[in-house]
């Protein structure tokens, strides 16, 4: 019932308006889709995903153009946000509800943002955040082949970024495009994806909570594939971890839309 009624406000706080779509149009690459070797199996044993064509943002949003989506969107201020879409961190590193400061630089990637506010950002570019699969496919890409996992190099290079500290300050976006012309989907922050928390459970496990939530999560991870794509399987816990309202220091977003 309280995720119903936080869905229900959710549309409300989305009736703003929109951003420009013919700028944002610009910024989605296209992704072919087709079948792929998930570390989450479609049927929880070994059967592949069907992914459609989709387009992704070929960046993570900024704090810039999350400061004019915030100036647009008055609702989703810090200082106007009701608490049950996001938590008291929320955007809390900007010097002011509509003012970024030296702590959050324009084309840092913007974090300490919930999955509502990011939900509700996708919706202003017309679009919304990437399903686990539709991230995965996309990031298991380097710049030379769709599907580089299998390489040892790619895997140690994605853990390397898990072994630096957490307090530097965020490098900003514009790392080097892959194979589908998208940057930084490893390397520079976690993001959030559509159904970040029926990952290892089922689409309804948004209402689970205590120790049954902890069982389901076990049974998710002996299923999991893939174990030495421990840089993956680290992804899936912590986003599995996560409540909607959460927001982290090193936690940000990008949104996907069909072909």
């Amino acid at each position: 019932m309280r995720r119903r009624l936080a869905l229900m406000l959710l549309g409300l706080l989305l009736g703003g308006p929109t951003l420009a779509a013919d700028g944002a149009s610009s910024k989605y690459r296209p992704l072919p889709g087709g079948r792929f070797e998930s570390v989450l199996p479609a049927d929880g044993k070994t059967a592949p995903a069907v992914l459609k064509p989709f387009r992704l943002r070929s960046e993570p949003v900024t704090n810039a153009e999350f400061l004019a989506f915030v100036k647009s969107h008055p609702q989703w201020r810090r200082d106007r946000v009701p608490g049950v879409f996001a938590d008291g961190r929320y955007l809390s590193q900007w010097a002011a509800p509509d003012q970024l400061g030296p702590a959050a630089l324009p084309r840092q990637p913007v974090t300490r943002v919930s999955w509502f506010a990011a939900q509700a950002y996708c919706e202003s570019e017309q679009a919304r955040l990437p399903t686990w699969y539709e991230w995965e496919y996309a990031a298991a890409a380097d710049a030379t082949r769709a599907d580089a996992r299998s390489d040892p190099a790619w895997r140690e290079r994605v853990l390397s970024w898990y072994a630096r500290p957490s307090n530097d300050a965020l490098p900003p976006v514009g790392g080097k495009p892959d194979i589908h012309g998208v940057r930084d989907l490893n390397g520079l922050v976690w993001e959030w994806v559509e159904d970040f928390n029926a990952m290892m459970t089922s689409a309804d496990s948004r209402e689970q909570d205590g120790a049954d939530k902890l069982k389901f999560c076990g049974a998710g991870a002996i299923s999991m594939e893939q174990k030495e794509n421990y840089a993956t399987l680290m992804r899936v816990a912590m986003l599995s971890s996560l409540k909607a309202t959460d927001t982290t220091a090193n936690l940000g977003f990008r949104c996907a839309r069909p072909e």
